[in-house]
């Protein structure tokens, strides 16, 4: 009994860093119909934040170090925010009602931003800053001529390929002067740690085991997230815009709410929920470029199975997956069967798949076989937004 209860523990906290990272997909997939594959890349974007504030706070010595993750926090929401921002208006509003073209594109960006974190030093930052200020300051320019704005769509060419060969040329000068400063990578290939404050370190003593504190900490920062989330949809002006135009965009436009702000407010909310879930689990492992790989099959997972922008069913399904991996994967059910007579079937079964790679294996065939039952999840939608 000891073991099962220490198995769900740990489920719970598996099931809530699977929430935390499902929570921003539910919104982007379940109410944008935007099959986001750089959904992963987005919470490595947070987990590396974290990771540069914490070395921040490390300069300032150690009282002020165990505050570090109160900065974290909004700054990893912030930066994954805003690169879902920038993907949302330079890619994702081109292809709203084109899901094929959505996730080769998305899935494209996600490559981008791995090796953007493997390359990125000194030098490309002001390469990208140089193309930034000549191709957005010359749109801006032309957009606030008159006599200039018919001209846009050419001059959005000139802009692009001048802009790309003035920075490609200031960044080769740069990286020619052979400067440690500007050519070392900042973060490299190599995975980095982030370490946890001081009261998050141990764990809570709960019987014969102890459930770590940085996973109680996940724990009740989810819970804070579904909190904010219910507010800003069900409880604020926004979110029954949001609502609207997930339900019925010709209509809403009609009613003068403006449906492009909402699609890039959704979809930077989801992208600053990823960042947080990065954050959060940065502390439960080193951080690397992959990261997001080893997230993004279980998340959409959770959503798939709960119902597609059911927010309810994103809870449970997140729990079920969850609990039933940590539990087949630890091999607790193992414990609960004796190796011999009529339950020795059982044993060997939970036997063959008690490691975390085999258990997924198994709660991806029984999810396989929910879906054969229920193809629309836990909770189908209803009305308008089954036909989304």
């Amino acid at each position: 009994m000891s073991a099962l209860l220490e198995g769900i523990f740990n489920g719970l906290s598996t099931s809530s860093v699977l929430l935390i990272a499902a929570l921003g997909l539910a919104i982007v997939f379940g109410l944008m119909g935007v099959i986001n594959l750089a959904h992963g890349e987005l919470m490595m974007l947070g987990a590396y934040s974290t990771f540069v504030v914490q070395n921040l706070f490390k300069t300032f010595g150690d009282p002020w170090f165990d505050f570090y993750i109160l900065a974290a926090l909004p700054v990893a929401f912030l930066v994954a925010a805003i690169a879902g921002l920038i993907l949302e208006r330079q890619v994702i509003r081109y292809l709203y009602g084109r899901p094929l073209e959505t996730l080769l594109a998305t899935w494209g960006v996600s490559l981008i931003l791995q090796q953007f974190v493997r390359s990125v030093n000194w030098v490309m930052i002001a390469a990208i800053a140089v193309f930034v200020v000549l191709y957005f300051g010359g749109v801006w320019l032309i957009q606030r001529t008159a006599a200039w704005r018919p001209w846009l769509a050419k001059a959005r060419l000139i802009l692009l390929a001048l802009g790309a060969a003035i920075a490609g040329v200031t960044g080769f000068a740069i990286f020619q002067a052979k400067s440690d400063f500007w050519n070392r990578p900042w973060f490299s290939a190599r995975n980095v740690n982030v370490t946890a404050p001081s009261w998050l370190r141990g764990g809570l003593p709960i019987g014969d085991f102890q459930l770590p504190y940085t996973r109680v900490f996940i724990i009740f920062l989810t819970l804070l997230c579904l909190l904010a989330v219910y507010l800003i949809f069900y409880r604020s002006n926004w979110g029954l815009r949001i609502r609207a135009v997930t339900q019925n965009r010709s209509m809403s436009a009609c009613l003068g709410i403006p449906t492009g702000q909402v699609d890039a407010l959704t979809f930077a909310l989801g992208s600053g929920l990823a960042g947080i879930a990065g954050c959060a689990i940065s502390f439960l492992g080193a951080v690397g470029p992959n990261m997001g790989q080893d997230y993004i099959v279980n998340t959409f997972m959770v959503v798939v199975v709960g119902g597609v922008g059911n927010l309810l069913g994103t809870i449970i399904a997140a729990a079920a997956i969850g609990i039933s991996s940590d539990l087949i994967g630890s091999g607790t059910f193992i414990r609960l069967f004796p190796a011999e007579g009529f339950f020795q079937p059982l044993f060997d079964f939970f036997t063959f798949f008690a490691t975390t790679s085999m258990a997924r294996v198994l709660v991806f065939a029984l999810i396989i076989l929910f879906l054969q039952i229920k193809p629309a999840g836990m909770f189908p939608p209803k009305g308008r937004t089954a036909e989304l």
